[in-house]
């Protein structure tokens, strides 16, 4: 089992946030500020981290709005993908969550776990494809930020995914893109997830090894939802 992997894994596809990046860290703030501030003037109750991992981790990002509010009781008119971020619609809270990400990552950049950089080369040296398949629709810019673009032969991102009409995670739809990508069948192809959403994408895509990667205590969950093995660090899998 080269880097941990079966011997008929070809190809590696890959979450970014939370598994390649920390910028998981950076969502989960967004999404609170968006969402309490959402909230406060309805008299609800605040945001919490179990909000993040039922309803939005994973997710695409209006997916995320429609699910978490749906949770609440609540329903948005849909709007329109430009609607500015202070309109209530489900756009316009997505894109005010978007606008606080890319400030965020403005002011405190990217940075890529070292297990996972010691592990992209590791799979780059062995020749295995690797792919990119994340509900993130600013995942070109958090790769360039965290220098790990020259790893990525092929990316499945949230403006593909709106692009191309595939349903976001736990449908397998964007990781079987993905695959598509890298030219492999999905029984030849692992996939690395810390979303409980991302591990049912891949179970539910037939692929044929499925690593959770536990970044938030999540490790039972993840194996409940599908992963294969769980990992605290993809270093841990060299």
């Amino acid at each position: 089992m080269a880097l941990g992997l079966p011997d008929a894994i070809t190809a590696c596809l890959f979450d970014l946030d939370g598994v390649l990046t920390s910028t998981a860290v950076l969502h989960r703030r967004a999404w609170r500020r968006t969402f309490d501030d959402f909230l406060r003037p309805r008299g609800e109750q605040p945001f919490a981290e179990s909000d993040y991992l039922r309803f939005v981790d994973g997710r695409p990002r209006y997916d995320g709005v429609r699910e978490f509010l749906a949770s609440r009781g609540i329903t948005l008119p849909e709007g329109e993908p430009d609607d500015p971020p202070d309109r209530d619609t489900v756009h316009g809270v997505g894109n005010r969550k978007n606008d606080l990400l890319e400030a965020i990552i403005r002011h405190e950049g990217v940075t890529p776990y070292p297990g996972t950089v010691s592990y992209l080369r590791a799979v780059e040296e062995t020749g295995l494809g690797i792919g990119v398949v994340t509900s993130s629709a600013n995942a070109r810019k958090v790769l360039e930020a965290a220098g790990l673009s020259r790893f990525v032969q092929g990316l499945v991102d949230g403006v593909v995914i709106l692009r191309d009409g595939l349903k976001g995670k736990p449908a397998p739809d964007s990781f079987l893109a993905g695959a598509r990508l890298l030219g492999v069948s999905p029984e030849h192809a692992a996939v690395f997830e810390d979303a409980l959403a991302g591990v049912e994408a891949g179970r539910a895509g037939g692929f044929g090894h499925v690593v959770g990667v536990d970044r938030t205590g999540q490790r039972d969950a993840l194996k409940a939802h599908g992963a294969d093995v769980v990992v605290d660090d993809l270093a841990e899998l060299l």
